[in-house]
């Protein structure tokens, strides 16, 4: 599987990030993308061997505490998605919900998140503010096909390395307008210049995102999330043979609520710490992810 790459001379020898995730799809057939809030969930996430990470704002929302319904800003998230880039070396994939606004706002939003050197970027095809797609009976509005495929080709107009993946997320299925309606308006995305289309579903179970797959004639791979139907695993999404990404959406975030809530009760329930030492990482391990050792060698060779 490979997403259609456009013909382009580049005059550096440097292979940049987005070039590295089109090659990570067509050698490897899909592509495992985590969620990260943080270069440090960021770094884990590598460390953990995945091919790259998802620049989540379901994940930044909930860092902040807020809902995930366009309240934290472009400027919030691209500083969190600048941090990563710093400290990883795998490819970064940018939530950039509805693109911060209009086709207009989305031009400008796909210079500033290229300069800071992500490989893909996702844009959804619902109104501005939006509301994310897993609440229960959730606001789930989307913007006439006519006007995403608009937004589609600003993205395509505005990124100066045709490498830039441009990923075009619809919602059709989570707004409950069915199977024929998502695949119209994907294959209209397509036709608005999108490299890759992500399928959304909130079902407990893989069969309407499989029934999508399996009705998709496009020539561009899909990504999906399987956060709500998780029994989708790899062997299963390389069966279908035509999705290029897999996005683990909000894992992340999840695991650290779950693990400090354990942690921050065990101290509270035995009054102290004392308890907690085999379920938390050392401190060393800390002083590692930091790169302590390259700031003490600095100090070493550089402060007299």
């Amino acid at each position: 599987m490979s997403i259609p790459s456009v013909q382009h001379n580049i005059g550096s020898k440097t292979v940049s990030p987005a070039r590295r995730l089109r090659e990570i799809i067509t050698a490897s057939g899909l592509a495992r993308v985590m969620a990260a809030h943080s270069p440090l969930s960021a770094l884990l996430a590598q460390e953990a061997g995945f091919d790259g990470v998802w620049a989540s704002g379901f994940e930044l929302s909930a860092l902040y505490g807020l809902p995930d319904a366009s309240l934290v800003t472009m400027s919030q998230h691209l500083d969190m998605t600048r941090a990563i880039a710093a400290r990883t070396s795998i490819p970064i994939v940018a939530d950039l919900d509805t693109g911060f606004g209009n086709a207009v706002n989305l031009f400008h939003a796909i210079e500033e998140y290229e300069r800071a050197g992500v490989a893909a970027l996702v844009v959804e095809d619902k109104t501005f503010p939006k509301m994310t797609s897993l609440v229960t009976d959730g606001r789930q509005e989307l913007v006439r096909t006519a006007e995403f495929q608009g937004k589609i080709a600003a993205a395509r107009d505005a990124r100066k390395n045709p490498d830039l993946v441009i990923i075009a997320r619809t919602e059709a299925l989570i707004a409950g307008l069915g199977l024929d309606e998502a695949l119209s308006r994907a294959a209209a995305y397509v036709v608005a210049g999108a490299d890759m289309i992500l399928v959304h579903s909130k079902r407990k179970t893989p069969d309407e995102v499989e029934s999508f797959v399996r009705a998709w004639t496009q020539p561009v791979p899909l990504v999906i999330v399987p956060t709500s139907y998780p029994a989708m695993d790899e062997a299963r999404i390389r069966s279908l043979g035509k999705i290029g990404m897999t996005i683990y959406g909000n894992h992340a975030v999840r695991a650290a609520v779950a693990a400090m809530r354990d942690v921050f009760a065990r101290i509270r329930r035995d009054g102290g710490a004392h308890q907690v030492q085999d379920l938390i990482a050392p401190v060393e391990e800390i002083f590692r992810l930091q790169r302590m050792d390259e700031l003490a060698a600095r100090e070493k060779a550089y402060l007299r």
